[in-house]
């Protein structure tokens, strides 16, 4: 079941599909620590599409921003990008921890993380994401 917060420590497998990809695309994944995987909301609601400024969970004490200032499944192509902690790589079966996306989501890519990609220069945001994400990869045990 979605939830919107105590991602952590959560175990996935995403499985590669072996009609279209043969073992050696995996080959060198396990070097890297994490992935970046690119998935499909595939249980939300569609008519749930607010296109204009609302405040992030509803929460009256966080300012409206417009669609694209937030993070959540609520997307125009319905699109999801997460990343995640590799922790095995079993044939065509990536052991992950820490991927926000329910089981049986469509993963439309994986691809791995490199440090080079990370954001260069300072980095700033408003406060409300940071109070929003207190518990999002909180431990839900």
């Amino acid at each position: 079941m979605p939830t919107d917060d105590y991602w952590g420590g959560t175990r996935a497998i995403v499985r590669i599909d072996g009609s279209v990809f043969g073992p050696d695309s995996t080959k060198g994944l396990e070097e890297f620590s994490h992935l970046e995987v690119v998935f499909h909301f595939h249980l939300t609601d569609q008519s749930d599409l607010d296109l204009g400024a609302r405040p992030a969970r509803s929460n009256p004490e966080w300012p409206e921003v417009g669609i694209f200032g937030h993070r959540n499944m609520r997307r125009v192509n319905w699109l999801g990008v997460s990343r995640c902690r590799l922790v095995e790589v079993d044939g065509l079966d990536l052991h992950v921890e820490d991927l926000d996306a329910v089981d049986g989501t469509p993963v439309l890519d994986i691809k791995p993380w490199f440090t080079e990609f990370a954001p260069r220069g300072p980095i700033h945001q408003p406060t409300w994401p940071t109070e929003m994400l207190t518990n999002y990869y909180a431990n839900n045990s």
